[in-house]
């Protein structure tokens, strides 16, 4: 069962630059980043607030790190702005299988690493009427038993 909007993300050409703009703006500030060298991504994650189910709600920043990254290849189609939107679930697999059988092709045949230890998924867009979706179980979930 999905239990709250996990993250936002926001692909953009600048991770710093648009780190700051959040910050100075919002006084959103970083809990966590980290290179993601099999999406080929460099994230800066912005928490905004606890959760009832023990998670929290964050933008996540995205700038590519190299040319041929799905990200890349997103904001060169699409430019800076808003690329996918993550539900938080306990059980990713169970959610994605559940889904699946509802007629909405899942990318990933197994889930894989994500941001801060979680395990992920996407859901095609044109399935999700023009929104990208992942499906995050994060780290503290996964280690809990859920």
């Amino acid at each position: 069962m999905l239990t709250r909007i996990d993250h936002i993300g926001i692909a953009c050409f600048d991770l710093d630059k648009t780190v700051e703009f959040y910050r100075a703006t919002y006084g959103f500030e970083v809990f966590h980043s980290e290179v993601n060298e099999e999406q080929g991504v460099r994230e800066a994650m912005l928490k905004i607030n606890e959760t009832s189910d023990g998670g929290a709600s964050y933008l996540q920043l995205l700038e590519p790190t190299r040319e041929d990254s799905t990200v890349a290849k997103w904001l060169a189609k699409n430019g800076e702005g808003v690329h996918h939107i993550a539900f938080g679930t306990a059980d990713v697999d169970s959610d994605a299988a559940d889904i699946k059988d509802k007629g909405v092709r899942v990318l990933y045949d197994e889930p894989r690493r994500g941001s801060m230890g979680s395990r992920i998924t996407f859901l095609h867009p044109k399935d999700c009427h023009g929104v990208l979706t992942e499906l995050v179980t994060s780290a503290a979930a996964e280690s809990s038993g859920h």
